[in-house]
């Protein structure tokens, strides 16, 4: 029964990785620009920093949960109206003539100084915490088993930590960057088709 809202919840989060946000913009950035390990050591920084942003929504929405099951009805509104947001976001990109600004970040102190900011620029990030309780949200309801949000947890820090370290690798490359332009629009708003997909699923099921 816990199935589909783990894989909605997988999909979310694969879906949100194709969105070039700042932390992507500035791996993609790195990557072409510095070399590609810098990019790759921001990226491992950054993919830890959203592993600890999942870790601590799991523990919460269950503690929040176990005290007052009630409270899942409002947490997922709120989850699907960010869903939304994000949705919005995602088609008012894809409508618009704007560039991908993939900035660069020259760092000294080699590998160590890039994971460590890719890390801060994570942990320091409220969207993150945003994403992540709309994320794990998708799989969670008062009776579901407490490992029900681990399981989403892992599965998406495998994810993210293969996710970011495939964009230093291939954007240290200029026609990676070319091509990725030109899809733009039509990833976007495929984003947003199913960001709406996300948001309707949350509302509707089960609480």
């Amino acid at each position: 029964m816990a199935l589909p809202g783990i894989l909605v919840a997988y999909g979310v989060f694969i879906m949100g990785m194709f969105s070039p946000g700042p932390n992507i913009l500035s791996i993609m950035g790195t990557s072409m620009s510095v070399g590609r390990d810098a990019g790759r050591s921001l990226a491992l920084g950054i993919a830890t920093g959203s592993l600890i942003w999942g870790l601590l929504a799991w523990g919460g929405l269950t503690t929040v949960l176990v005290a007052y099951a009630s409270l899942m009805t409002v947490i997922k509104i709120a989850g699907a109206a960010y869903l939304l947001w994000i949705a919005f976001k995602s088609f008012r990109s894809a409508f618009s003539d704007r560039n991908i600004n993939a900035n660069a970040l020259s760092l000294s102190g080699g590998a160590r100084a890039y994971y460590r900011r890719g890390l801060l620029i994570h942990m320091t990030n409220p969207k993150a915490a945003l994403t992540w309780t709309a994320t794990i949200s998708l799989g969670l309801s008062p009776e579901a088993p407490w490992w029900i949000g681990g399981v989403i947890v892992l599965g998406t820090g495998i994810i993210s930590f293969v996710g970011h370290l495939a964009y230093a690798v291939a954007f240290s490359t200029k026609p990676m960057e070319a091509a990725f332009a030109k899809a733009r629009r039509w990833i976007e708003t495929g984003l947003g088709m199913f960001f709406c997909f996300a948001s309707y699923k949350l509302m509707t099921s089960r609480t």
